[in-house]
């Protein structure tokens, strides 16, 4: 028998969520009403948006009608790294979309990205209230590891819509660099939903150890990708072409680039953070 828990939509993060709800719809409702965009940057900004807007709504849903407790998974894990990932989202769609598609006279536009920006302040707030805290007893994806994890996945996220296969297809470097961003997102994805449907019992040795070892291999799979990616997508062209408009295959590779410098920051931390869990902390 459904229950309903009025207090769910009475608390701060219920009032947070409800407000994330109307924000990504009415950004998602002005965008979509301009018209569309053949760029992979404007899907972005609208699977953002969507996306958000709909799975907020439906946890709303669930804890208000207690559904979420007969939800065979880890429900703490999963809204916590769902604000983390939106938060993340929605400042790049807050950033992106009025870089490429905004102009002083484009009203809808405009309002779309202000409205958006509102969003990711209120997801920041999100995270803010579920994360746990010191001393607390939570899920993985609730503490700095967890977060550092679905940071790393989003990152690769923004490397993949910015990826140039007519470029990369070239040279056997740059598609090693795609495989690394491909497998480091994988692995991370499958950490995350390991953990969010509560099978890393089924991890034959310690989770905490298995962690660190795959840590320590993504910093050196992207220490080579920091190399490489810039090695062969400048090659010759060392600076912006004149002749580039507003969106342009070099401003992609530019940021390529970054976030390549950016994730393996993360997966520093990230190891560093585990190494310390692993080796220097000992349980009470």
């Amino acid at each position: 028998m459904v229950t309903l828990d009025t207090r769910t939509l009475t608390v701060p993060v219920g009032i947070v969520r409800m407000l994330e709800v109307v924000l990504t719809c009415i950004s998602f409702s002005l965008v979509a009403s301009v018209g569309h965009i053949d760029s992979s940057y404007w899907a972005w900004c609208m699977f953002t948006w969507v996306f958000c807007c709909f799975v907020t709504l439906l946890i709303l849903i669930m804890e208000f009608t207690t559904l979420h407790a007969r939800v065979p998974i880890s429900w703490d894990d999963f809204t916590t790294a769902f604000a983390m990932l939106s938060t993340l989202m929605v400042l790049a769609a807050s950033i992106i979309y009025p870089t490429f598609f905004t102009c002083a006279s484009c009203g809808k536009q405009i309002a779309a990205t202000v409205t958006s920006c509102l969003a990711f302040i209120l997801y920041a707030t999100e995270v803010g209230l579920t994360r746990a805290k010191p001393g607390e007893i939570s899920g993985f994806l609730s503490t700095v590891p967890g977060l550092l994890k679905v940071l790393e996945a989003f990152v690769a996220c923004i490397i993949f819509i910015s990826l140039d296969h007519g470029l990369y297809s070239l040279f056997p470097g740059l598609q090693w660099c795609v495989a690394v961003y491909s497998l480091c997102f994988i692995f991370a994805l499958i950490i995350i939903l390991f953990t969010i449907c509560r099978l890393l019992s089924l991890f034959p040795f310690s989770f905490d150890k298995v962690l660190t070892g795959y840590n320590v291999l993504a910093v050196l799979m992207y220490m080579t990708c920091v190399v490489i990616w810039p090695l062969y997508s400048f090659q010759n062209i060392h600076s912006r072409p004149s002749w580039c408009g507003r969106t342009c295959y070099w401003d992609n590779q530019v940021v390529v680039a970054f976030m390549t410098c950016f994730n393996l920051v993360v997966y520093i931390v990230d190891t560093v953070y585990s190494f310390r869990l692993v080796f220097f902390v000992t349980p009470a």
